[in-house]
């Protein structure tokens, strides 16, 4: 069993990792979806790419929960049950919901699911191992946060939903051109889907009240603000007055 030191350390090289990622993102875009970019490996179908990159988190944290002494006891059960709630989504649905025959880098697949391997180890080493050593559960429910943070995770997954429908129907069948999205949290930001899934991530580390929550968050935030970036360039230049003059933000509404 890993211990609380050893785990500590863990999530300190992986809050510097996301700090890596976090410049380098700025100077390298992450190649897929309208940033496509061949140099990160062989094309697989989208659908194919967000199953086999999702999933592996979704996978194993049903593992971490079901070798648990504490799998049935209330508190971990609700934060498991959150998390997945999203994964699920993610893993199996919204692939199967994707139109057009888009490609997605291989690499970027690898290290997805390697991240996302590393991450379901963040979370449920922490709510089903670490936690209940801790006594970290006790009167659960008698403090705010599970319910400040599952309130503002579903926000975000609201958030996410719609802004992902809104972009799957901006083309009709057959159509390729791009189009700036509108409605929904796009009032205020070019990348509405991907601050959602920041919301998401914030309220599930209020909920599980966690280091490894907060890094998680981290993480999204270090991985998805260079690409609203991106994307938001991407917009100035293909669609330029038109685009400007929606005086949006990038990923977080009024602030950037």
């Amino acid at each position: 069993m890993i211990t609380l030191d050893a785990f500590n350390c863990f999530l300190a090289v992986m809050s510097l990792i996301a700090v890596v990622v976090f410049v380098a993102l700025y100077f390298v875009e992450a190649g897929y979806g309208y940033l496509f970019n061949p140099k990160f490996g062989f094309p697989v179908p989208n659908k194919l790419g967000w199953v086999l990159m999702e999933s592996p988190v979704f996978i194993a944290m049903c593992i971490l929960w079901a070798c648990s002494d504490v799998r049935f006891e209330a508190a971990p059960l609700v934060l498991f049950l959150i998390f997945q709630t999203h994964y699920f989504q993610r893993s199996f649905i919204f692939p199967l919901r994707m139109r057009g025959n888009s490609k997605m880098p291989f690499g970027i697949v690898a290290m997805g699911m390697v991240f996302n391997t590393l991450n379901a180890l963040m979370q449920g080493g922490w709510i089903f191992y670490l936690a209940p050593q801790q006594n970290y559960y006790d009167d659960w429910f008698s403090k705010p946060y599970i319910y400040i943070g599952t309130a503002v995770f579903l926000a975000g997954f609201f958030i996410n939903l719609q802004s992902d429908s809104i972009i799957r129907n901006l083309r009709k069948p057959g159509d390729t051109k791009h189009y700036i999205p509108h409605g929904g949290m796009f009032r205020f930001v070019s990348s509405a889907n991907y601050f959602g899934e920041f919301t998401e991530w914030v309220g599930f580390a209020i909920a599980s009240w966690s280091w490894s929550g907060a890094v998680f968050a981290w993480w999204t935030f270090a991985n998805l603000a260079p690409r609203a970036a991106s994307l938001y360039k991407r917009y100035e230049k293909e669609f330029g007055d038109e685009f400007k003059s929606l005086h949006r933000k990038k990923i977080i509404p009024f602030i950037y």
